[in-house]
Protein backbone atom coordinates (compact mmCIF):
# COMPACT_ATOMS: atom_id res chain seq x y z
CA UNK A 1 0.00 0.00 0.00
CA UNK A 2 0.91 3.41 -0.71
CA UNK A 3 0.13 7.18 0.40
CA UNK A 4 1.21 10.38 -0.81
CA UNK A 5 1.42 9.41 -4.09
CA UNK A 6 0.13 13.23 -5.01
CA UNK A 7 -0.36 15.97 -2.42
CA UNK A 8 -4.06 16.02 -2.85
CA UNK A 9 -3.91 12.08 -1.89
CA UNK A 10 -3.09 13.65 1.80
CA UNK A 11 -5.70 15.85 2.86
CA UNK A 12 -6.52 17.05 6.72
CA UNK A 13 -8.74 19.74 7.92
CA UNK A 14 -8.19 21.52 11.50
CA UNK A 15 -11.36 21.09 13.78
CA UNK A 16 -11.16 24.66 15.95
CA UNK A 17 -12.61 26.59 17.86
CA UNK A 18 -12.63 30.42 17.29
CA UNK A 19 -12.95 32.90 20.12
CA UNK A 20 -16.05 34.65 19.94
CA UNK A 21 -16.21 38.82 19.25
CA UNK A 22 -16.63 40.28 15.65
CA UNK A 23 -14.70 43.47 16.43
CA UNK A 24 -11.37 42.36 18.40
CA UNK A 25 -8.12 43.33 17.09
CA UNK A 26 -6.94 40.02 15.79
CA UNK A 27 -8.14 39.12 12.24
CA UNK A 28 -8.26 34.82 12.36
CA UNK A 29 -7.37 34.12 8.36
CA UNK A 30 -9.01 30.26 6.92
CA UNK A 31 -5.31 29.14 5.36
CA UNK A 32 -5.33 26.37 2.58
CA UNK A 33 -1.69 25.11 1.54
CA UNK A 34 -0.31 22.70 -0.31
CA UNK A 35 3.17 21.17 -0.65
CA UNK A 36 4.42 23.64 1.61
CA UNK A 37 5.52 23.83 5.16
CA UNK A 38 3.57 25.87 7.83
CA UNK A 39 6.39 27.65 9.03
CA UNK A 40 6.95 28.29 5.21
CA UNK A 41 3.44 29.76 4.66
CA UNK A 42 3.54 31.31 7.94
CA UNK A 43 7.26 33.64 6.69
CA UNK A 44 5.09 34.60 3.20
CA UNK A 45 1.75 35.44 4.96
CA UNK A 46 3.46 37.69 6.86
CA UNK A 47 5.68 39.17 4.63
CA UNK A 48 2.18 40.19 2.45
CA UNK A 49 0.98 41.59 5.72
CA UNK A 50 4.27 43.12 6.38
CA UNK A 51 4.55 42.35 10.42
CA UNK A 52 7.46 39.55 11.58
CA UNK A 53 6.44 35.98 11.77
CA UNK A 54 6.29 35.84 15.22
CA UNK A 55 3.50 37.99 14.96
CA UNK A 56 1.10 35.34 13.05
CA UNK A 57 0.43 32.67 14.94
CA UNK A 58 -0.45 29.01 13.71
CA UNK A 59 -2.06 27.04 16.96
CA UNK A 60 -0.71 23.36 15.08
CA UNK A 61 1.58 23.09 12.62
CA UNK A 62 0.68 20.77 9.67
CA UNK A 63 2.56 18.53 7.29
CA UNK A 64 4.44 19.77 4.35
CA UNK A 65 4.08 17.09 1.96
CA UNK A 66 -0.10 16.89 2.00
CA UNK A 67 -3.15 19.60 1.50
CA UNK A 68 -4.17 21.12 4.83
CA UNK A 69 -6.81 23.51 5.71
CA UNK A 70 -5.57 25.54 9.25
CA UNK A 71 -6.21 28.53 10.81
CA UNK A 72 -3.66 31.73 12.22
CA UNK A 73 -4.11 34.52 13.75
CA UNK A 74 -2.51 38.34 13.30
CA UNK A 75 -3.07 41.45 14.98
CA UNK A 76 -3.56 43.47 12.23
CA UNK A 77 -6.29 45.06 9.79
CA UNK A 78 -5.40 43.10 6.99
CA UNK A 79 -7.35 42.26 3.38
CA UNK A 80 -9.85 39.68 3.67
CA UNK A 81 -8.12 37.78 1.09
CA UNK A 82 -4.43 36.64 0.50
CA UNK A 83 -3.03 34.64 -2.44
CA UNK A 84 0.43 33.67 -3.01
CA UNK A 85 2.33 30.19 -4.36
CA UNK A 86 1.22 27.17 -2.26
CA UNK A 87 -1.81 29.04 -0.41
CA UNK A 88 -5.05 30.76 -0.01
CA UNK A 89 -5.58 32.93 3.54
CA UNK A 90 -9.32 33.93 3.81
CA UNK A 91 -10.38 36.05 6.38
CA UNK A 92 -13.10 34.55 8.22
CA UNK A 93 -13.86 36.23 11.62
CA UNK A 94 -12.04 38.97 13.71
CA UNK A 95 -11.80 38.63 17.53
CA UNK A 96 -9.82 39.31 20.93
CA UNK A 97 -6.72 37.50 21.19
CA UNK A 98 -4.69 34.90 19.35
CA UNK A 99 -5.33 31.42 18.37
CA UNK A 100 -3.96 28.83 21.01
CA UNK A 101 -3.25 25.36 20.18
CA UNK A 102 -6.26 24.92 23.17
CA UNK A 103 -8.34 25.87 20.75
CA UNK A 104 -7.64 22.98 18.14
CA UNK A 105 -9.91 20.11 18.61
CA UNK A 106 -8.62 18.11 16.40
CA UNK A 107 -7.96 16.99 12.52
CA UNK A 108 -10.46 15.35 10.06
CA UNK A 109 -8.18 13.55 7.87
CA UNK A 110 -8.68 12.23 4.27
CA UNK A 111 -5.99 9.60 3.15
CA UNK A 112 -6.09 8.12 -0.23
CA UNK A 113 -4.36 4.74 -0.63
CA UNK A 114 -2.71 3.26 -3.40
CA UNK A 115 -0.91 -0.04 -4.46
CA UNK A 116 -3.49 -2.42 -3.17
CA UNK A 117 -4.52 -5.35 -4.90
CA UNK A 118 -8.48 -6.64 -4.81
CA UNK A 119 -7.14 -9.11 -2.21
CA UNK A 120 -5.67 -6.56 0.25
CA UNK A 121 -8.69 -4.04 0.62
CA UNK A 122 -11.05 -6.45 2.97
CA UNK A 123 -7.67 -6.77 5.25
CA UNK A 124 -6.70 -3.10 5.38
CA UNK A 125 -10.59 -2.51 5.86
CA UNK A 126 -10.64 -4.64 9.08
CA UNK A 127 -7.27 -3.29 10.16
CA UNK A 128 -9.01 0.33 10.25
CA UNK A 129 -11.65 -0.41 11.92
CA UNK A 130 -10.10 -2.27 14.60
CA UNK A 131 -7.68 0.28 15.37
CA UNK A 132 -10.68 2.90 15.61
CA UNK A 133 -12.18 0.18 18.34
CA UNK A 134 -8.95 -0.72 20.12
CA UNK A 135 -6.23 2.19 19.49
CA UNK A 136 -2.83 2.15 19.18
CA UNK A 137 0.62 3.54 20.78
CA UNK A 138 0.82 7.92 20.33
CA UNK A 139 4.36 7.81 18.90
CA UNK A 140 5.88 10.76 17.44
CA UNK A 141 6.16 9.73 13.45
CA UNK A 142 8.12 10.89 11.10
CA UNK A 143 6.81 14.95 10.47
CA UNK A 144 8.41 15.47 14.08
CA UNK A 145 11.97 14.16 12.86
CA UNK A 146 13.30 16.46 10.25
CA UNK A 147 16.39 17.86 12.46
CA UNK A 148 17.71 13.80 12.10
CA UNK A 149 20.73 13.63 10.64
CA UNK A 150 23.26 10.96 9.76
CA UNK A 151 25.40 11.68 12.55
CA UNK A 152 22.00 12.38 15.12
CA UNK A 153 19.97 14.78 16.56
CA UNK A 154 21.13 18.72 17.09
CA UNK A 155 18.88 18.52 20.02
CA UNK A 156 21.33 15.86 21.85
CA UNK A 157 24.51 17.68 20.82
CA UNK A 158 22.85 21.08 22.51
CA UNK A 159 21.97 18.84 25.41
CA UNK A 160 25.34 17.44 25.85
CA UNK A 161 26.66 20.96 25.64
CA UNK A 162 28.61 20.56 22.49
CA UNK A 163 28.39 24.14 21.23
CA UNK A 164 30.93 23.62 18.30
CA UNK A 165 29.29 20.24 17.40
CA UNK A 166 26.07 22.61 17.49
CA UNK A 167 27.52 24.86 15.27
CA UNK A 168 28.98 21.98 12.97
CA UNK A 169 25.76 20.52 13.02
CA UNK A 170 23.51 23.53 12.02
CA UNK A 171 25.90 24.30 8.88
CA UNK A 172 27.17 21.04 7.89
CA UNK A 173 25.35 18.29 8.69
CA UNK A 174 22.38 17.72 6.23
CA UNK A 175 18.71 16.64 7.88
CA UNK A 176 16.17 15.11 6.55
CA UNK A 177 14.06 18.24 6.64
CA UNK A 178 16.60 20.12 4.63
CA UNK A 179 15.12 21.80 1.03
CA UNK A 180 17.72 21.17 -2.04
CA UNK A 181 19.35 24.18 -1.68
CA UNK A 182 20.21 23.88 1.81
CA UNK A 183 22.12 20.38 1.22
CA UNK A 184 24.13 22.11 -1.31
CA UNK A 185 25.62 24.62 0.64
CA UNK A 186 25.86 21.98 3.92
CA UNK A 187 28.23 20.27 1.57
CA UNK A 188 30.44 23.38 0.64
CA UNK A 189 30.25 24.60 4.21
CA UNK A 190 32.05 21.06 5.29
CA UNK A 191 34.90 21.38 2.36
CA UNK A 192 35.78 24.88 3.11
CA UNK A 193 34.85 25.25 7.27
CA UNK A 194 36.67 27.88 8.79
CA UNK A 195 36.73 30.03 5.65
CA UNK A 196 33.73 32.17 6.49
CA UNK A 197 34.32 35.29 4.10
CA UNK A 198 33.65 32.57 1.12
CA UNK A 199 30.66 30.87 3.15
CA UNK A 200 28.81 34.40 4.04
CA UNK A 201 28.96 34.86 -0.08
CA UNK A 202 27.12 31.57 -0.91
CA UNK A 203 25.22 30.94 1.99
CA UNK A 204 21.12 30.78 0.83
CA UNK A 205 19.02 34.11 0.50
CA UNK A 206 17.37 34.65 3.15
CA UNK A 207 18.28 32.30 5.72
CA UNK A 208 19.39 32.38 9.57
CA UNK A 209 22.72 30.97 8.01
CA UNK A 210 24.40 34.21 7.33
CA UNK A 211 23.84 35.30 10.91
CA UNK A 212 25.98 32.65 12.40
CA UNK A 213 28.70 33.01 9.73
CA UNK A 214 29.22 36.72 9.85
CA UNK A 215 29.26 36.18 13.61
CA UNK A 216 32.09 33.24 13.45
CA UNK A 217 33.76 35.38 10.70
CA UNK A 218 34.95 37.74 13.42
CA UNK A 219 34.66 35.38 16.12
CA UNK A 220 35.96 32.17 14.44
CA UNK A 221 36.26 29.60 17.98
CA UNK A 222 33.26 31.47 19.78
CA UNK A 223 30.48 28.88 19.09
CA UNK A 224 28.63 29.59 22.41
CA UNK A 225 27.59 32.97 21.24
CA UNK A 226 27.44 31.34 17.23
CA UNK A 227 24.71 28.71 19.28
CA UNK A 228 22.44 31.68 20.43
CA UNK A 229 22.34 32.67 17.03
CA UNK A 230 20.46 30.63 15.52
CA UNK A 231 16.35 31.15 15.59
CA UNK A 232 14.51 30.58 18.59
CA UNK A 233 12.25 28.40 16.67
CA UNK A 234 14.63 26.57 14.78
CA UNK A 235 16.55 25.89 18.22
CA UNK A 236 12.95 24.68 19.63
CA UNK A 237 12.02 22.55 17.31
CA UNK A 238 15.17 20.81 17.68
CA UNK A 239 15.13 20.48 21.34
CA UNK A 240 11.63 19.20 20.77
CA UNK A 241 12.38 16.29 17.59
CA UNK A 242 15.36 14.65 20.18
CA UNK A 243 12.96 15.10 23.21
CA UNK A 244 10.02 13.27 21.24
CA UNK A 245 12.72 10.93 20.52
CA UNK A 246 13.74 10.17 23.57
CA UNK A 247 9.89 9.70 24.59
CA UNK A 248 9.13 7.11 21.79
CA UNK A 249 11.82 4.74 22.95
CA UNK A 250 10.19 5.20 26.77
CA UNK A 251 6.96 4.54 25.56
CA UNK A 252 7.89 1.41 23.23
CA UNK A 253 10.26 0.01 25.89
CA UNK A 254 7.03 0.49 28.70
CA UNK A 255 4.38 -1.36 25.97
CA UNK A 256 7.66 -4.49 26.26
CA UNK A 257 6.84 -5.41 29.57
CA UNK A 258 3.29 -6.32 28.65
CA UNK A 259 4.69 -9.11 26.50
CA UNK A 260 6.73 -9.25 23.03
CA UNK A 261 5.36 -8.83 19.65
CA UNK A 262 6.74 -9.26 15.99
CA UNK A 263 4.07 -6.08 14.45
CA UNK A 264 5.74 -3.13 14.43
CA UNK A 265 5.59 0.66 13.05
CA UNK A 266 8.85 2.27 11.33
CA UNK A 267 9.67 5.77 12.62
CA UNK A 268 13.16 7.25 10.45
CA UNK A 269 13.58 3.52 9.77
CA UNK A 270 13.67 2.66 13.30
CA UNK A 271 10.90 0.05 14.41
CA UNK A 272 8.44 0.29 17.39
CA UNK A 273 6.41 -1.73 19.01
CA UNK A 274 2.90 -2.35 17.99
CA UNK A 275 1.41 -4.39 20.78
CA UNK A 276 -1.74 -6.05 20.36
CA UNK A 277 -4.34 -3.91 22.60
CA UNK A 278 -5.41 -7.14 24.57
CA UNK A 279 -2.21 -7.21 26.16
CA UNK A 280 -2.11 -3.73 27.58
CA UNK A 281 -4.34 -3.04 30.33
CA UNK A 282 -6.29 -0.33 30.33
CA UNK A 283 -4.63 1.57 33.25
CA UNK A 284 -1.88 1.32 30.82
CA UNK A 285 -3.81 2.65 28.07
CA UNK A 286 -4.88 5.67 30.29
CA UNK A 287 -1.06 6.59 31.14
CA UNK A 288 0.24 9.74 30.62
CA UNK A 289 4.14 9.84 30.32
CA UNK A 290 6.20 13.06 31.22
CA UNK A 291 7.89 14.58 28.18
CA UNK A 292 11.71 13.63 29.13
CA UNK A 293 13.16 17.06 31.00
CA UNK A 294 15.21 17.78 34.08
CA UNK A 295 11.85 17.60 36.40
CA UNK A 296 10.18 14.85 34.75
CA UNK A 297 9.00 12.27 37.05
CA UNK A 298 9.56 8.50 36.13
CA UNK A 299 8.26 6.20 38.33
CA UNK A 300 7.71 1.94 38.05
CA UNK A 301 7.99 0.27 34.70
CA UNK A 302 7.78 3.50 33.37
CA UNK A 303 11.14 4.69 35.40
CA UNK A 304 12.71 1.27 34.57
CA UNK A 305 12.15 1.79 30.67
CA UNK A 306 13.07 5.58 31.12
CA UNK A 307 16.46 4.69 32.85
CA UNK A 308 16.91 1.78 29.97
CA UNK A 309 16.64 4.43 27.84
CA UNK A 310 18.94 7.19 29.04
CA UNK A 311 21.78 4.60 29.30
CA UNK A 312 21.04 3.98 25.88
CA UNK A 313 21.72 7.26 24.86
CA UNK A 314 24.34 8.03 27.09
CA UNK A 315 22.57 10.58 29.35
CA UNK A 316 20.70 11.09 32.54
CA UNK A 317 17.85 12.91 33.24
CA UNK A 318 20.04 15.80 34.75
CA UNK A 319 21.11 16.44 31.02
CA UNK A 320 17.73 17.36 29.92
CA UNK A 321 18.05 20.92 30.16
CA UNK A 322 19.09 23.16 27.68
CA UNK A 323 22.13 24.72 29.54
CA UNK A 324 23.81 26.38 26.88
CA UNK A 325 20.86 28.16 25.34
CA UNK A 326 19.96 31.73 26.90
CA UNK A 327 16.47 32.18 25.34
CA UNK A 328 15.45 28.49 24.58
CA UNK A 329 14.07 25.75 26.97
CA UNK A 330 12.65 22.24 26.65
CA UNK A 331 8.94 21.50 26.46
CA UNK A 332 6.65 20.89 29.54
CA UNK A 333 3.92 18.47 29.37
CA UNK A 334 2.72 14.82 29.34
CA UNK A 335 1.57 12.57 26.64
CA UNK A 336 -0.95 9.91 26.18
CA UNK A 337 0.53 6.66 25.44
CA UNK A 338 -2.67 5.43 23.41
CA UNK A 339 -5.23 6.90 21.34
CA UNK A 340 -7.85 6.05 18.54
CA UNK A 341 -9.13 7.13 15.39
CA UNK A 342 -12.54 8.29 15.35
CA UNK A 343 -15.48 7.96 12.77
CA UNK A 344 -13.66 5.95 10.47
CA UNK A 345 -14.60 5.70 6.91
CA UNK A 346 -13.25 3.41 4.20
CA UNK A 347 -14.73 3.85 0.70
CA UNK A 348 -15.22 0.94 -2.00
CA UNK A 349 -12.45 0.54 -4.29
CA UNK A 350 -11.59 1.95 -7.21
CA UNK A 351 -9.27 1.91 -9.73
CA UNK A 352 -5.75 3.49 -9.19
CA UNK A 353 -4.92 5.21 -12.62
CA UNK A 354 -1.25 5.80 -10.87
CA UNK A 355 -0.40 1.90 -10.68
CA UNK A 356 -2.24 0.18 -13.40
CA UNK A 357 -3.94 -2.77 -12.19
CA UNK A 358 -4.21 -2.41 -8.93
CA UNK A 359 -6.77 -0.67 -6.52
CA UNK A 360 -7.02 2.68 -4.42
CA UNK A 361 -9.48 3.37 -1.76
CA UNK A 362 -10.24 6.46 0.26
CA UNK A 363 -9.79 6.21 3.93
CA UNK A 364 -11.48 8.88 6.43
CA UNK A 365 -10.89 9.48 10.61
CA UNK A 366 -10.64 12.24 12.89
CA UNK A 367 -7.36 12.67 15.09
CA UNK A 368 -7.41 14.18 18.63
CA UNK A 369 -4.44 17.63 18.38
CA UNK A 370 -1.12 15.97 18.16
CA UNK A 371 -2.05 12.68 16.70
CA UNK A 372 0.03 11.47 13.70
CA UNK A 373 -2.59 10.01 11.12
CA UNK A 374 0.46 8.44 8.90
CA UNK A 375 0.98 6.47 12.38
CA UNK A 376 -2.63 5.51 11.97
CA UNK A 377 -1.93 4.17 8.04
CA UNK A 378 1.31 2.27 9.00
CA UNK A 379 -0.47 0.28 11.97
CA UNK A 380 -3.02 -0.82 9.63
CA UNK A 381 -0.43 -1.50 7.38
CA UNK A 382 1.31 -3.58 10.03
CA UNK A 383 -2.21 -4.93 11.05
CA UNK A 384 -2.76 -6.19 7.45
CA UNK A 385 0.20 -7.66 7.01
CA UNK A 386 0.87 -4.97 3.92
CA UNK A 387 3.99 -3.29 2.63
CA UNK A 388 3.68 0.12 3.66
CA UNK A 389 5.22 3.30 1.76
CA UNK A 390 4.75 6.96 1.26
CA UNK A 391 5.14 8.90 -2.48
Amino acid sequence: MRIKRVPQDFRVEEEIVLPGGEHGAYAYYRVEKRNLATLAVRDRLAARLKVTPSALVFPALKDASAEAIQYASVRKRGPEQIKDRGFTAQRVKWGSRSLQPKDVLGNRFTVVVRDLAEVDVPALTEALYKLEAEGLPNYFDEQRFGSLSEKGFIGKAILQRDAEQVVRFYLEEPMRGDPADVREFKVLVKSHWGQWGFLLHQAPRPSNFRSVITYLKDHSHDYGKAVNLIQDRLLSIYLSAYQSWVWNHITARYFESFGHTSLAVEVVDVPFLLPEASAVPDAAKALEIDLPRLTARYQGEVGEAAQAVFEMEGLTLHDFKARILRRVYLAKGERAVWFKPAAVEVSAPYPDHYTPGRQAVTVKFTLQSGCYATLVMKAAAAYSGLPFRTR
